[in-house]
């Protein structure tokens, strides 16, 4: 099978490419840094001959300065890797040809066969840009293909292009002095490489002991420091040559027509998203209008989903006996699962502003604008990619850390992207502000509801940011810190690929869920429903008279109360109820802390299996919820259970608590250390009591 590796700079196409050569659906973003590691697909070429494709994240240069940019790197450069490619389509952005050839022009010097793809041709023409391909063809020695991959035009080339095998090329861009080139023959030598190229890189790129063993390495620095090589002149000199090559080379092929024009728009536009007043008013007003819209425009289909849930209850109880079968799949199953898919609606709302966001480039100014602001607290503005990210899931967000090329500001950024408010969050926030904000709005149509939803996104973002400080400062790096960001283009978003990134995140964010929801209803209700068979048989005995009368609903509601608590779920919360009673908390609500451990969205789905086991009824909606809680009262005091003071410091417990295994688990994986999710959890859970405790203590 043919194996192709797709190359290029950051945000030039690939993955669209990628996604049009292989029918996979990859992820696609107007801003550098989407793709930080290898993805495997397969197409079919002329003759139905296979061919595996594999996107690698963007790289400027075989030099790289982030771990996003050494995937590429150990790929391309390593003639023993698994993945090394038989060919290479190299995807270069035709409207900004310079800074896209050097990389390519260094692959070209490493002898393997590759195929130029310019894509975005169209956005070339519209900015004034024309290509004499045929020009530029004779200048590089390789074949040419032309495409426009986000509308999918020009893909048949590319495969026959790849079934030709055309990518043969022979031509060479740096060549190395006498003494360079016999240095480099000795290395080569060493470490069995014949092109000399490669030697020089493998020679001048430190730390890559994952090609080059210790020992090896050692012997080919004692054949550097024999001619005395200066590893960082060379480079510097292999740079410059190359881009003196490239001017020469465009300044023959590409003529420019009315790009001021082009470039005068975008100036302005950046001068007014990126101003440092303007900039952070409008980035403002576009979050409150994605909070006003996550409340106002998903009222409807949330009310329908309620009833939908409800009806299907009903449909259950009346056509199934009154059982055990009955009772599982209504109050166990329905209930757990309602609480997940009625929020589908707001996450698919978040989800539409966030991918226009990235689609039309405005996301790359926000990092721009915001850079200084997270340089304070010892991040960058690359840092705001992954903490927005984080807002839909810090699992993709930390990964996304890759391509932070400082150690620090990398593991600082990792570090607190947990405490943004991630869609996990979402369905617990709205169901806790159901409960004491009331549903007005002021002017008419700003939903108080949806500022305060807003507050605690911008509450996760402080927090965020508060142990960013603490961090800079106890991580020590020598690593000069430095910004460096392409901003994109404007374009129109690509609404096929809104909505498309809308639905997959919703549906992802369902079945990762549900999946596990539906596992922690069952064994919960499992749980809520038995208990120890004396004390079970003991209030069966009790209440026998008003169970074969069945007219008392009041004594039915008690029996099934008591029931709940002796149960064994029920004696679960009642062994942490002293530790989370000074939050304000009754049992109920600690079996729902220890359930989010597993996944924090789960919280809503085990108050609706709870209080639906307890009150025995089909009322599986969220509406039916919501009433539940407001009418629970505590035994003792006969004072009502969900107080503010007890909301607000449950959402301050969600806001701050580290509660999900899978965060803790790819921290782990990106730092290669039990160590940092350990930190994680202890600190971020800490302080999520401390300030609950202090926000019951002040409200209560």
């Amino acid at each position: 099978m043919l194996r192709v590796v797709l190359a290029g700079n950051p945000n030039s196409g690939k993955t669209s490419l990628f996604n049009a050569l292989t029918g996979l659906r990859q992820k696609v973003a107007n801003f550098p840094g989407i793709t930080v590691d290898k993805k495997i697909g397969f197409t079919t070429l002329e003759g139905s001959q296979k061919a595996q494709i594999i996107d690698l994240p963007g790289a400027y240069s075989l030099f790289p300065k982030s771990l996003d940019e050494a995937v590429p790197f150990e790929i391309i450069t390593n003639p023993e890797h698994k993945d090394y490619p038989d060919q290479i389509v190299y995807i270069a952005d035709a409207s900004n040809l310079k800074r896209n050839m050097m990389f390519l022009t260094q692959i070209l010097d490493l002898g393997i066969p590759t195929i130029l793809v310019l894509n975005m041709t169209d956005q070339a023409e519209k900015q004034g840009i024309h290509i004499n391909v045929e020009k530029l063809e004779m200048e590089l020695g390789v074949e040419i293909v032309t495409t426009n991959a986000r509308k999918r035009t020009g893909i048949d080339k590319v495969k026959e292009a790849l079934t030709r095998n055309s990518g043969i090329n022979s031509r060479k861009f740096y060549s190395f002095d006498e003494i360079t080139a016999k240095m480099l023959d000795e290395v080569g030598s060493k470490i069995n490489v014949n092109e000399p190229y490669l030697a020089f890189v493998h020679s001048h790129i430190p730390g890559n002991e994952s090609i080059m063993p210790v020992q090896l390495k050692a012997e080919v620095e004692d054949i550097l420091a024999k001619y005395k090589v200066d590893k960082g002149k060379n480079r510097r000199e292999d740079v410059l040559y190359r881009y003196k090559h490239i001017d020469r080379i465009l300044s023959e092929s590409v003529k420019r027509n009315g790009r001021e024009e082009v470039e005068k728009f975008s100036s302005g536009l950046d001068k007014v998203l990126t101003h440092k007043i303007f900039g952070y008013v409008i980035f403002f007003i576009i979050l409150l209008l994605i909070f006003q819209a996550i409340f106002s425009w998903a009222t409807y289909p949330m009310d329908w989903i309620d009833a939908g849930f409800g009806w299907l209850g009903s449909v259950i109880t009346a056509a199934l006996p009154a059982g055990f079968i009955s009772d599982l799949l209504v109050n166990g199953i329905l209930s757990g699962l309602s609480g997940v898919v009625i929020f589908i609606p707001q996450i698919a709302i978040l989800y539409f502003f966030i991918a226009i966001m990235e689609d039309t480039g405005y996301l790359s100014r926000v990092s721009f604008l915001m850079d200084n602001i997270m340089r304070k607290f010892g991040m960058s503005g690359k840092s705001l990619v992954p903490l927005m990210s984080g807002t839909a899931c810090a699992i993709p967000a930390i990964m996304a850390t890759r391509n932070i090329e400082n150690w620090r500001d990398r593991m600082v950024t990792l570090m607190v992207t947990p405490l943004m408010s991630c869609s996990a969050r979402l369905p617990v926030y709205i169901l806790l502000i159901g409960l004491v904000i009331p549903e007005s709005s002021f002017w008419g149509f700003v939903s108080i509801q949806a500022i305060f939803l807003m507050g605690l996104y911008v509450l996760g973002f402080v927090a965020a940011i508060s142990a960013a400080i603490i961090l800079k400062y106890t991580l020590k790096t020598d690593q000069k810190n430095f910004f460096m960001l392409e901003l994109p283009v404007y374009r129109m978003p690509r609404w096929s690929n809104v909505l498309f990134t809308s639905y997959d995140r919703a549906k992802s964010f369902v079945v990762e869920a549900g999946k596990i929801i539906i596992a922690i209803s069952i064994v919960l209700w499992v749980l809520a429903t038995f208990g120890p068979p004396e004390k079970m048989a003991d209030i069966n005995r009790r209440y026998s008279e008003t169970t074969a009368n069945g007219e008392d609903g009041d004594m039915l509601r008690k029996m099934e109360a008591e029931k709940l608590e002796a149960s064994f779920a029920g004696m679960l919360g009642q062994v942490i109820e002293p530790v989370i009673r000074p939050l304000g908390y009754d049992w109920k609500i600690g079996i729902a802390l220890i359930t989010s451990f597993a996944a924090r969205e789960v919280f809503v789905g085990t108050m609706a299996t709870i209080y639906g086991v307890e009150q025995g009824d089909e009322s599986a909606g969220f509406s039916g919820l919501k009433a539940k809680l407001l009418a629970e009262k505590h035994p003792d005091t006969g004072k009502p259970v969900y107080t503010l003071a007890t909301v607000l410091s449950l959402m301050i417990f969600y806001a701050f608590a580290m509660q999900c295994m899978s965060t803790l688990a790819v921290t782990k994986k990106e730092t290669r250390s039990w160590k940092w999710p350990a930190i994680q959890f202890v600190a971020f859970t800490g302080a999520a009591y401390i300030f609950s405790l202090i926000i019951f203590q002040v409200f209560g």
